[in-house]
């Protein structure tokens, strides 16, 4: 389980695609955090665990990494 920002989504897409691993879903929080107040990441936190819980849930046949050379 992953939690990226959005800003980052694109590039975990691809690098998820690029691993092996097409359609790797993982949970987005607004980007940035690094300026968020106590209250933003608290939000931010309840989201991706709620994400998370979603994505955990699913049935999904696991997808095997590709063998290296």
């Amino acid at each position: 389980m992953a939690v990226m920002t959005t800003r980052f989504v694109t590039a975990a897409e691809l690098m998820a695609r690029v691993l092996g691993f097409a359609g790797y879903a993982f949970a987005v929080i607004p980007h940035p955090v690094s300026n968020a107040t106590d209250e933003g990441l608290r939000l931010a936190a309840e989201a991706a665990a709620a994400q998370a819980r979603g994505l955990l849930a699913q049935e999904k046949p696991a997808q095997e990494k590709p063998a290296r050379d």
